[in-house]
């Protein structure tokens, strides 16, 4: 018996080859569906006190991350808020605080990912919601460590690149990178905005439109 490439035409070659290919990105990047309100929860990542006057760029941090939560109380989207380590690093900011309002309810934790806390695994659990929009700090830490627990366990992180960061940039670059490759969404403040909006013209769109300006 001949080998494939001596059995088959290049053209059922090329079609064969597009088919695995297809196969392929339709089981190992789920980060290509729509990403819809319905199945999403945003998670804020120890954005605290002690350790924020550290990061890079840490006032557009803030700044980007207050008009992401702003539009997602819009969106009437559930909001989790952790904290590292209370008693070294502080609270969340306060600026961050103010625009959590009733929903600044911090689950403390010890460990880096938020998944090695029982009550955020709880919470999170019992909102029964694929995508975890993560935001906060630091990038190569806590927010990596969290992605990678999450893949695991089934969810899809979605890391919104202008609402984390850490003390390095390039830190923040290389955690990126591999969260991308494990399987993360990578998308920005703006563009996650308007993707969980859907349609213009509705009080919420015009809502956000005037945050993102």
């Amino acid at each position: 018996m001949g080998s494939l490439s001596e059995t088959e035409s290049p053209k059922g070659l090329r079609r064969r080859y597009q088919l695995l290919q297809s196969t392929f990105y339709h089981f190992h990047f789920p980060k290509l569906m729509r990403i819809h309100k319905e199945q999403v929860v945003i998670v804020v990542v120890d954005v605290q006190e002690r350790l924020f006057p550290h990061i890079y760029e840490h006032e557009r941090l803030a700044a980007t991350l207050g008009i992401l939560l702003k539009g997602a109380r819009a969106l009437s989207l559930p909001i989790l808020v952790t904290e590292q380590y209370v008693k070294g690093l502080g609270a969340t900011i306060p600026s961050i605080k103010d625009v959590l309002g009733d929903f600044y309810a911090p689950m403390e934790k010890m460990e880096f990912s938020c998944c090695g806390s029982k009550e955020f695994t709880d919470a999170l659990d019992n909102l029964g919601r694929k995508f975890v929009i993560l935001t906060g700090m630091e990038t190569h830490v806590c927010v990596l460590q969290t992605a990678m627990d999450l893949l695991e366990h089934g969810y899809t992180p979605v890391l919104v690149d202008d609402c984390i960061s850490s003390r390095r940039l390039n830190d923040k670059h290389v955690a990126l990178e591999r969260m991308r490759q494990a399987g993360g969404i990578i998308t920005t403040c703006e563009s996650i905005l308007f993707e969980l909006c859907v349609v213009a013209g509705t009080p919420v769109f015009k809502q956000i439109s005037a945050l993102v300006k």
